[in-house]
């Protein structure tokens, strides 16, 4: 797929890196361009336009009061896959905004957590094409048991820049 914007080449020439160096190097792009990304201690496994896996370690820096990762630290996770996704789609004349987030918490998660993001081309199309609007990017949150504890709904917004 052809560049949408600046950030969505950038990303196409790092996924042309090897497997090993990949993930790395996504990890630190994100943690320059958004410095609080680079605090979080999350991994960018996989990014495209369809999709993004970010992973984040059960670390003492992250975990609650009962040692598993942070209600907080889930949300960071579940809103920078679904931001960078949307990031990728949306044109460099657009900006793209959280409009809402909201989370179930069913059960108790253990261990490390991962996230999966995914837009269809319907929802790449809307965000290319329409001049605001916005949609609820699917997010699933699993722990190390490959369970998912949190319920979470991302919706993101875009709208024309300010100039």
């Amino acid at each position: 797929m052809a560049s949408v914007n600046k950030l969505s080449g950038i990303v196409s020439k790092i996924n042309r890196l090897p497997d090993f160096a990949r993930s790395r190097a996504l990890t630190l792009f994100f943690g320059k361009v958004v410095p609080f990304t680079g605090t979080t201690g999350i991994r960018i496994e996989a990014l495209d336009h369809e999709r993004c896996v970010i992973s984040l370690a059960n670390k003492r820096r992250v975990q609650n009061h009962i040692g598993g990762v942070h209600a907080v630290a889930s949300l960071v996770l579940a809103e920078s896959a679904t931001g960078f996704l949307v990031g990728l789609n949306v044109p460099d004349d657009k900006v793209p905004v959280i409009k809402t987030a909201h989370a179930e918490y069913t059960r108790r998660a253990k261990g490390d957590m991962t996230v999966q993001a995914h837009l269809t081309d319907e929802q790449r199309e809307r965000m290319r094409t329409e001049e605001k609007g916005d949609v609820s990017v699917p997010v699933t949150i699993n722990d190390s048991e490959g369970k998912e504890p949190i319920e979470i709904e991302m919706v993101w917004a875009w709208t024309p820049k300010r100039r």
